[in-house]
């Protein structure tokens, strides 16, 4: 397999500024050639990147100092669940806690939006996935209009103050925004008809959403420019490649690893001192 691209590389092509420049979905490719040209080098770098997250939430989970909270968010058929399975294939279940965030139930719905979200997030050690997210509330929350324009509003800035919150208190906060072409999301919304291993997958209520589509994809251009900051950056990941995707948000998430450096304790044990029949 030729060299893969620079963790950094892959950090400059996808990353969100936070520049005050107005991002705009429609600039970002949803292919990701340009980062994996070769679909079989992308699987290689998977597999490499894959084993390096297991070593290195071994020593997260073993310091115990620190956590990682992955955010992925997306349409539908974007490959939250799949890149879930590909990223983390090595991993043991141990330190990673993956939560799929649905319809809010009467009891959350009872709290402020925030609430269920904090509760799920990783303890110290761990990382976390957010297969959706608190990002629900200003997305489909908003293309819907199930809350009051102002209230939907002030959220941007509380999202970002939870965010930072979080960082400031230990847990390192990657969002990655999983971007496929309308094309695409066709084409795996057919699958899910056409393969029984993937009918349950189907909804017919995505169909609504896919009519929705402009609306969908300006309020994900608005979470980008309103939440990408510094403490809590968005990065878009192309999904119209499965490989590449996965390929991608491990280079990510391995990248974030590395740059906590977790460290295994030394208690001060020594071999000499507890002998073993």
């Amino acid at each position: 397999m030729p060299k893969p691209p620079s963790i950094d590389d892959i950090r400059a092509a996808t990353l969100v500024k936070s520049n005050g420049k107005k991002f705009k979905l429609k600039d970002r490719t949803t292919d990701g050639s340009e980062i994996f040209p070769d679909k079989k080098d992308a699987k290689a770098c998977l597999d490499e990147d894959a084993t390096a997250i297991d070593t290195l939430q071994d020593a997260l989970y073993a310091e115990a100092k620190q956590a990682l909270l992955v955010v992925l968010q997306g349409i539908d058929t974007s490959g939250k669940d799949g890149t879930v399975k590909s990223v983390f294939k090595f991993t043991s279940p141990l330190g990673v806690r993956v939560h799929p965030f649905g319809k809010p139930t009467e009891t959350e719905l009872k709290h402020d939006y925030l609430w269920r979200v904090h509760q799920l997030c990783p303890q110290k050690g761990h990382i976390g996935v957010f297969n959706r997210s608190h990002y629900e509330d200003v997305l489909v929350v908003k293309v819907r209009k199930l809350a009051d324009p102002k209230a939907i509003e002030q959220r941007y800035e509380q999202i970002n103050n939870f965010e930072k919150h979080l960082v400031e208190n230990g847990t390192v906060v990657l969002k990655l925004l999983l971007h496929i072409s309308r094309k695409e999301q066709g084409v795996r919304l057919k699958e899910r008809l056409e393969e029984p291993n993937k009918l349950w997958k189907f909804n017919p209520a995505d169909l609504e959403d896919r009519k929705l589509w402009p609306d969908y994809e300006d309020a994900y251009e608005t979470i980008a420019n309103r939440c990408s900051k510094d403490h809590a950056p968005w990065h878009v990941v192309p999904s119209d490649s499965r490989s590449r995707r996965d390929a991608i948000a491990a280079r990510l998430i391995r990248g974030a690893l590395e740059k906590m450096a977790p460290k295994y304790p030394n208690p001060g044990y020594k071999a000499a001192d507890y002998p073993i029949d």
